[in-house]
């Protein structure tokens, strides 16, 4: 899920006390801060008067609100729990490694192309939290700055396929930045205490421009023969998808100034890629169509929403735009209350919005729906005077962490809303049964925005994702969406009878990251293709990538690819069909 995933202008989840000095502070601050500003005193040489005026303020400034953030914040190390221990980072490969070892066979009509997945791999040894006199800060799971991990398959004049494996960090201003450091500089302004939260965000703000850092760390998409890897807190970076080096930022020649959603979708028939970001003060959201060839943009819409919706993921038909406008919020002024910036609101409304493909907000059909946390959507397509939207769906928000552990609530099922554009009639339902949990949902690519037949999803493992504190993906899901269950559950109306769920399950203690489906050339049905995914067995240490044939999908893998070096878990995977 990403997804990454996730920080907007900024993100934090605050706990909710009295704000109360702590023992070891008291006595600085009894004396007076005096003390605890010489280091800062220390701190500023005596500046050449030849030097340029604007330079020497930017210098005193910038080594002034150094040493008050190395007098007053404490880095600490957040500790890993042994079931955690695959999502620590790796280092930095930077070149091509090729691959020894495969059990099985590349099948033979498998294209030629990339595999290759996003996830945070955090700089300086992993996550960080801050103490200070304000309150403790912490990271949330989903930070680390942006790896890509990537697989290459290489045909060969014979035949064969050669298959190669490289890992590179996707290089933000922020990562270049922290790259040339010892240490952190960017104050962790994520979850923790509300005034220490605040102060982060200011002090990330005086010293750097930006709230917090750039984690490029969801997921890879392509555009017009180009890459980029996205996030939900900034613009797209533009790749070189064989070296993994990164280019530039892609504002679409500068007519994107906002934070860059991580789910795009490109409009059926017209290859046109609608994209949309979410700010954490006015306009909230805003919806762009950058042209088929990438090289402008050809609509820009502020859908003036009354509040920060935290939208991962949207909807799209050759007609339509759907908008998740869903009570996962941010709100700035909840840190001057002591309340969390980001917070699921389940008693507020829930909707989901029908924009025509070139409209505006005035053109919105708002309908109204059951409050949710829905970060993915598996499809989107019209069926008759219908749009009908599949997603994966939760009774709270995954993001920015729960406090107090993992459950039920937090997982998500698929889901079906049914919205009817001539009467506003609204038909929501489960589509799977329940302990069917499962997110990171994906199609066949030829059948975004029209009525398919089979979606796969990875399946979260509820007893290692609790243990965890963080979801993990034991299982792959084939979803039959026209067949129903073959077996009637207790307890279910007809109206939500389930759709036939067909499993693909790893061993004991193996879990997947960033599945994607890779059509069959010359296929012949949707689901003529493979899934192929990442996995990670906790007990041996191993990464692999393995290839599912989805017509034998709950068979055994067709082919298992070793690693050189552990792959930790991450978001989204894509599978992009490029020629060497």
């Amino acid at each position: 899920m990403a997804t990454s995933y996730m920080v907007l202008a900024v993100n934090s989840s605050v706990q909710k006390r009295p704000f109360i000095v702590p023992q070891r502070f008291k006595h600085s601050m009894t004396v007076g801060l005096s003390s605890v500003f010489k280091p800062i005193l220390r701190a500023f040489p005596q500046i050449p008067l030849q030097m340029d005026a604007s330079k020497t303020m930017t210098d005193i400034k910038s080594k002034f609100l150094e040493a008050v953030v190395d007098s007053l914040f404490e880095y600490v190390d957040q500790p890993l729990l042994p079931s955690q221990s695959n999502f620590a980072p790796v280092e930095e490969i930077g070149e091509d490694t090729l691959i020894t070892h495969i059990q099985g066979e590349i099948p033979q009509h498998f294209p030629e192309g990339v595999f290759i997945r996003n996830g945070p791999n955090p700089l300086f040894r992993g996550l960080k939290s801050t103490k200070s006199i304000l309150g403790k800060t912490n990271s949330a799971w989903v930070e680390g700055e942006g790896m890509l991990h990537a697989l290459y398959f290489k045909k060969q004049s014979d035949g064969n396929c050669v298959v190669v494996y490289n890992n590179r960090y996707v290089e933000t201003e922020t990562y270049k930045l922290e790259k040339h450091s010892t240490k952190p500089l960017f104050l962790p302004a994520v979850r923790g205490d509300s005034l220490a939260v605040l102060s982060s965000i200011l002090l990330n703000r005086l010293r750097f421009g930006k709230s917090n850092e750039d984690y490029s760390n969801t997921t890879v998409i392509e555009h017009s023969g180009k890459f980029y890897s996205v996030t939900d807190n900034h613009m797209p970076q533009e790749i070189d998808i064989f070296t993994l080096s990164t280019l530039k930022d892609w504002d679409v020649n500068g007519a994107w100034n906002r934070p860059f959603a991580s789910h795009p979708k490109k409009v059926p028939g017209t290859g046109e890629l609608v994209i949309f970001g979410v700010a954490a003060t006015k306009p909230y959201l805003e919806v762009g169509i950058v042209s088929a060839d990438g090289k402008e943009m050809v609509h820009k819409e502020d859908i003036k929403l009354d509040r920060c919706s935290f939208c991962h993921d949207i909807g799209i038909t050759s007609r339509y735009i759907a908008i998740l406008d869903f009570p996962l919020t941010i709100d700035l002024n909840r840190l001057l209350r002591r309340e969390p910036l980001i917070k699921y609101e389940k008693e507020k409304y829930a909707r989901i919005g029908i924009m025509p493909l070139y409209g505006d907000a005035e053109s919105i059909h708002w309908f109204e729906v059951e409050p949710n946390s829905t970060f993915h959507v598996i499809n989107t397509f019209e069926d008759g005077d219908e749009v009908v939207i599949w997603g994966c769906r939760a009774l709270d928000a995954i993001i920015p962490g729960p406090e107090d552990g993992l459950n039920e609530k937090w997982f998500s099922r698929c889901y079906e809303w049914r919205l009817n554009m001539k009467n506003g009639e609204v038909k929501e339902k489960y589509l799977t049964a329940p302990q069917q949990f499962m997110d990171f949902p994906l199609i066949h690519p030829s059948f975004t925005g029209i009525k398919n037949r089979y979606g796969y999803t990875q399946v979260i493992d509820p007893i290692a994702s609790c243990a965890a504190n963080i979801p993990k993906y034991g299982a792959l899901a084939k979803l039959h969406f026209e067949e129903p269950c073959s077996e009637f559950l207790t307890g279910e109306t007809q109206e939500e009878e389930p759709i036939r769920v067909e499993y693909h399950r790893f061993e004991r203690n193996v879990f997947c990251t960033g599945s994607s489906f890779v059509p069959k050339e010359d296929g012949l049905e949707e689901d003529d293709g493979w899934i192929i995914t990442f996995v990670h067995n906790e007990d041996t240490g191993i990464s692999q990538v393995h290839i599912i044939d989805t017509k034998k999908f709950s068979g055994e893998a067709v082919a298992k690819i070793t690693m050189p070096c552990r792959v930790p878990y991450g978001f989204h995977g894509a599978f992009m069909p490029i020629s060497f």
